[in-house]
């Protein structure tokens, strides 16, 4: 009994000394501010904090510090959050990049052609709502929130946590714990301009900084004893640094919180401010040096951090990896539409009820949603379910259906061009568009088409066309005489081609699309060379029937790293207004390119095209024309690489062309190419194209991605002529 008496008072000493170690415990409160890139910092602080062994009871945060504080609220530690924001593409994070493969043909050219994109409402030219919807930090947070997506109350994550944003109607802070977590940080972290505002509970909402970018009064009220405070905003700058859009914003901002500061400083227990001044809120390459910044500065004042500590090891959280994590979508809600059916939505989805999907397939449903450009704003969240979860679907309706869109190009056979795009979507029907080119420069061109879209339904549209170019032709030892009239050996030719179709088609699962219609063209080439009265050299109107078939999962038309093309087109001539010179004829013509990585930063794209001609009405009109570079092709008209453009011709061809890009620095490129070729007259009728090919061309090349579309330089050469051309084009092909 003595014994066991003695075991009693033992356990009883030792639960009052840990009742009174936990009773004698501080709690601690975590403040992190906002600052853009310069929150980085914050991930360096909390490692320090987790060395030190404390552990966090509150967090409050706004900006960059609710998604830092978010993320370390629901589970993830210091190490973890490093991991994700090193790994983390901030280019594509801060634009609403949509992947090509989630956009629909007529979407493909449009973001192929235009380099601005202007709102036009009851004539007036406004601008962009934001640089960005942000769905692509919404996506990564919910991704990474996963574990929380059904907690409502913050307080219930392991670590309590609210975030603060700002109504933009009221100018009232607006303390978020509780709703759906990513959307919450999403608020708090929406800089104005740079992301459209969110709409949570009927208010609009921005970034927190605007109203309370250190939330220490609100961490204190939570219980907290002792508040460790990170502050990542700036002073104010002199005139001589606001240089640009970015700094005067943050300027703004800040003019109102340093008075503030200065007393919210003075009762921060623990006030830690990173040495983070050389750099700016979209700082975001140099995340590596802010998070030691945010190290250093923890170093400073480590022993007070460590007088709270109590050898605390906070766990691990599962990271959710969007390839592999599932969720089962039991339903799908869709808030009330004016324009767009259920089933116009959950086709673009490309997903339906219950069905298992990952973040990645939820993510290029939303982005198949945003290329459609007919929503202003895409929210979603989760609801646990009976068998899965609820996906409730958000979207705000784009009231503005007028655009302005501009171009810009150049290339040495249209030279110059300024295009000017007027675009008006419902224009008879809710779901047509309605788009109008007009071509300044050297050579005047309009494009014009008018498209019903129905999706996966037959679809129906009409396009009128106007080309035209000035080119002087040369004859080489391969291809003299020019265009198969004798003794003509040059020639300076203006080419003009008139047309109009009307069409149907369809469209497969964003890729695959099969359209046929009927086309009326008139095509008038002159040239003060030589006589027009030669029957080549007349107008004549052609009317045809065509059909295409199209597969088109390239991640990037001009620098493709991936994916397959495919084209196929037939094009039967019925008509012709000199009909002395005419009987019916028929062409087709295919494409075949494949893009696969060698590695990371390495691209071979193989290609293959070819065409041919039946009846005996064949015209040197619809001849297979190939030389030169960088153009937008119309009609026959290609690339060949070692030949001037307009140099080769028949009426048939096969061509094979191999490139290796190799992608440095982001957007640059430094390429190869190899083609070969055999073009001639009736071609196919023996097996003399399966031979050694007659014209072979070799490039090499530098390209650059930026806004107004590629700028490319090719030098190549051919080793049957000898001939060297150089050739420059810049903006996207039109």
């Amino acid at each position: 009994m003595k014994n066991n008496f003695l075991l009693l008072l033992l356990l009883l000493v030792g639960f009052q000394s840990s009742f009174s170690q936990e009773k004698e415990r501080l709690k601690v409160g975590l403040v992190l501010s906002g600052g853009g890139a310069k929150g980085l910092a914050h991930i360096g602080v909390l490692k320090a904090i987790e060395e030190a062994g404390v552990q966090i009871d509150y967090i409050g945060g706004t900006s960059m510090g609710a998604i830092v504080g978010g993320l370390y609220a629901s589970g993830y530690n210091a190490a973890q959050i490093d991991s994700i924001f090193r790994v983390s593409d901030f280019d594509r994070l801060l634009k609403d990049y949509i992947p090509r493969s989630s956009k629909n043909f007529y979407e493909k050219e449009n973001d192929e052609k235009y380099a601005l994109t202007l709102p036009f409402d009851n004539w007036k030219v406004g601008v962009p709502y934001s640089y960005s919807k942000g769905l692509n930090i919404y996506g990564l947070l919910s991704k990474l929130l996963h574990n929380a997506r059904h907690v409502r109350n913050f307080n219930h994550l392991p670590t309590p946590f609210f975030c603060i944003a700002t109504d933009i109607e009221t100018g009232k802070q607006e303390l978020l714990n509780q709703g759906y977590l990513s959307q919450a940080i999403m608020a708090s972290a929406t800089f104005p301009s740079l992301f459209s505002p969110v709409l949570i509970d009927g208010k609009l909402l921005i970034d927190g900084g605007v109203v309370n970018n250190y939330p220490l009064d609100e961490v204190k009220e939570l219980g907290a004893d002792v508040i460790i405070g990170v502050d990542v905003q700036s002073g104010l700058k002199s005139r001589e640094e606001l240089k640009d859009a970015t700094r005067i914003l943050v300027q703004i901002s800040n003019l109102q919180m340093m008075d503030r500061m200065e007393v919210k400083k003075a009762r921060t227990d623990i006030y830690i401010k990173p040495d983070i001044s050389e750099y700016n809120v979209i700082s975001f390459n140099d995340g590596a040096e802010i998070i030691k910044k945010g190290e250093e500065a923890s170093f400073v004042v480590y022993e007070k951090i460590k007088a709270l500590g109590t050898n605390y090891k906070k766990p691990k959280l599962e990271l959710c990896d969007g390839r592999i994590d599932t969720i089962t979508i039991d339903d799908i809600q869709i808030n009330k539409l004016n324009n767009y059916t259920r089933a116009y939505i959950i086709g673009k989805l490309g997903f339906k009820t219950g069905q298992t999907i990952t973040y990645d397939r939820l993510k290029v449903g939303i982005d198949n949603l945003n290329a459609t450009r007919n929503f202003s704003a895409l929210g979603y969240s989760f609801e646990p379910a009976e068998s899965g979860d609820l996906l409730k679907l958000n979207l705000v309706e784009n009231e503005i259906t007028s655009f302005l869109r501009f171009g810009l190009h150049y290339d040495d056979l249209y030279k110059s061009g300024v295009l000017l795009n007027l675009t008006k979507k419902k224009l008879i029907f809710k779901n047509d568009v309605a788009s109008l080119d007009v071509i300044l420069g050297d050579n005047i061109r309009y494009n014009l088409d008018y498209y019903v879209d129905n999706g996966f339904y037959w679809s129906f549209g009409f396009k009128s066309r106007y080309n035209s170019f000035n080119r002087n032709i040369k004859a080489n030892v391969q291809t003299s005489p020019v265009f198969g009239i004798d003794g003509l050996n040059s020639i300076n030719l203006d080419f003009a081609d008139f047309s109009n179709q009307a069409y149907v088609q369809t469209i497969f699962k964003q890729k695959f699309i099969v359209g046929a219609g009927i086309e009326l063209k008139n095509i008038k080439i002159t040239s003060e060379t030589i006589d027009n009265d030669t029957s080549f050299f007349k107008s004549n109107n052609f009317g045809s029937v065509f059909g295409h078939l199209k597969y088109d999962s390239l991640d990037n038309l001009y620098f493709p790293h991936e994916g397959w093309y495919f084209s196929g087109n037939v094009q039967a001539f019925l008509y012709a207004s000199r009909k002395e010179d005419f009987t019916e004829f028929t062409y087709f013509k295919g494409e075949l390119s494949h893009a696969f990585p060698v590695s990371k930063n390495v691209t071979i794209i193989g290609k293959v095209d070819g065409g041919f001609s039946i009846g005996e009405g064949t015209n040197p009109y619809f001849d297979f024309i190939l030389g030169g570079y960088g153009f937008n092709r119309i009609n026959n008209f290609d690339h060949f690489y070692g030949y001037d453009y307009l140099s080769l011709f028949g009426n048939s061809y096969v061509k094979s062309t191999v490139t290796v890009d190799y992608r440095f620095y982001k957007k640059h490129h430094l390429n190869f190419a190899a083609n070969y070729a055999n073009v001639g007259n009736k071609l196919f009728d023996s097996d003399a194209w399966l031979e050694r090919p007659n014209f072979s061309g070799y490039a090499v090349g530098y390209g650059l991605e930026t806004i107004l579309g590629p700028i490319q330089f090719k030098h190549s050469w051919s080793p049957e002529t000898k001939d060297h051309y150089s050739w420059f084009s810049i903006g996207y092909w039109f």
